[in-house]
């Protein structure tokens, strides 16, 4: 049986903001980070919980690839406040807690589920609609993708005016990440139809938008194109599932603290090469998507290869692992390791080609 679920209230445009104060809450936990409740963005979204008479309480203390600690410090906070509701604001970062926040919450209070509302400031995880959360176990060196309904946000607000100050560089390895799951749930073993529709929507925006959101960090169209892309491959990978680019970058990530899209964005193009005899019907037409020339397979796959190269390259992300200040000796001692923590990702699962523990040293080494 094939099936396609989407659990998550959308609310997108201009007055999206205003749906907050619709929900049937009397307090809010909101999960955040200091740049959020410095810039004055957490109070632009606190306001309507004001206007409404939701009581709330902040809490900031949300660092980039959340630790398994900070999730149980923050969940303590969590049930102590009685909130029925959690208020994401942020990046992937802040979703992921605030999800593993609800999940771990509500597994010890089994009489009471909060409400989970997700507000994304950066266009990237998809992490708004989707049933996976990252944290980072420090002890073993390790990014764990947690899976489960219980983690899909019950509702989530598109609101592109948070992204408009993400740094240049932010813009482009989050709107890379946007690409890999696309491609990645374009191409997974349980691919369908409703998911490869979302999925090809948010790649022809990527090709589109990016670079201008990259460039022009004002474009509200591009910014708002690749939000709305970024959620709309959320959509389609929750349903599909991944491949070896994010099981790879989870595992390189956790190693040497490398952001999850940058890891995503330079992985890319060799998963691509190393997927394409048994995936290379799809690349070819996720290569005419993107306007390439793709007469057949073998030449679709390789424009598309080069294409993502070369969209990498025009957003300041290196070709390779070499170019992102790790050092070779420890790269090369934690090979071993890596591919294995890759090789037991639940991502694997998904992807088109089942690899070996060598297939996934070879690409490891390939792009060092």
């Amino acid at each position: 049986m094939t099936q396609f679920y989407g659990k998550t209230k959308i609310c997108y445009g201009p007055y999206a903001l205003e749906t907050l104060e619709s929900f049937p809450a009397s307090h809010a936990f909101v999960v955040t980070d200091p740049f959020m409740v410095k810039s004055g963005f957490a109070d632009q979204a606190v306001s309507h919980l004001k206007r409404k008479g939701i009581g709330f309480s902040i809490f900031s203390g949300v660092e980039p690839d959340p630790t398994l600690q900070a999730v149980v410090e923050a969940t303590g906070h969590f049930l102590r406040s009685k909130a029925d509701m959690i208020l994401a604001l942020g990046g992937g970062s802040a979703i992921d807690m605030a999800k593993a926040i609800s999940y771990f919450g509500h597994k010890a209070a089994r009489d009471r589920k909060a409400m989970l509302v997700a507000i994304p400031t950066t266009s990237g995880t998809g992490s708004e609609v989707t049933s996976i959360a990252v944290i980072t176990d420090k002890v073993n060196a390790v990014k764990i993708p947690l899976n489960d309904e219980l983690l899909i946000p019950d509702a989530a607000i598109l609101d592109a005016r948070f992204t408009r100050t993400v740094p240049p560089h932010v813009t482009a390895s989050t709107g890379m990440d946007v690409l890999t799951h696309a491609v990645e749930a374009y191409t997974s073993r349980h691919s369908n139809v409703f998911t490869a529709i979302y999925a090809e929507r948010a790649i022809r925006n990527v090709f589109t938008y990016l670079h201008r959101a990259y460039e022009q960090g004002d474009d509200m169209v591009a910014r708002d194109n690749m939000l709305i892309g970024s959620c709309m491959a959320g959509l389609a990978f929750t349903n599909s599932g991944l491949g070896i680019t994010h099981s790879m970058a989870h595992s390189l990530g956790g190693q040497f603290h490398i952001p999850h899209g940058l890891a995503n964005a330079v992985l890319l193009p060799i998963v691509i090469d190393f997927n394409s005899f048994d995936a290379g019907v799809k690349y070819r037409e996720i290569a005419e998507m993107a306007g390439l020339p793709a007469a057949t397979v073998e030449e679709g796959t390789r424009n598309l290869v080069a294409a993502v190269r070369d969209l990498n390259a025009s957003l300041g992300i290196p070709a390779r692992v070499r170019e992102l200040k790790v050092d070779e000796g420890e790269y090369r001692r934690n090979l071993d390791a890596m591919a294995t923590n890759a090789l037991e990702d639940i991502c694997t699962q998904s992807n088109p080609r089942m690899p070996s523990h060598d297939d996934i040293v070879s690409l490891f080494e390939r792009v060092w």
